[in-house]
């Protein structure tokens, strides 16, 4: 019976275009990979967050390769450890 049928198979489907993505964009956000080199001790109220000194290694973003940041790092972390890192701007405070 017609009244049964899905609003779906009642209505052809016409193929709609997708956007293109484009690859630059999609690089852009693409996490960045750091080794971890030396870690600088810990802070925050509580001592939660540990501070590391991270080198960017050179097969994701050859630009970066050698570039050296501090950042804090939440949760268990050692010498060697790689990071991923959403953004490679910011550098974190120093420890006093």
């Amino acid at each position: 019976p017609f009244w049964l049928k899905s609003s779906r198979e009642q209505l052809p489907q016409s193929p709609r275009p997708r956007p293109a993505r484009c690859s630059a964009m999609a690089d852009a956000n693409a996490p960045k990979l750091a080794v971890v080199k030396q870690i600088l001790g810990r802070t925050g109220s509580r001592g939660g967050v540990i501070q590391v000194k991270v080198e960017f290694t050179s097969e994701d973003n050859p630009e970066l390769k050698g570039r050296s940041l501090v950042r804090n790092v939440k949760g268990p972390v050692r010498e060697g450890d790689i990071l991923a890192l959403l953004e490679t701007e910011r550098e974190a405070r120093r420890l006093r």
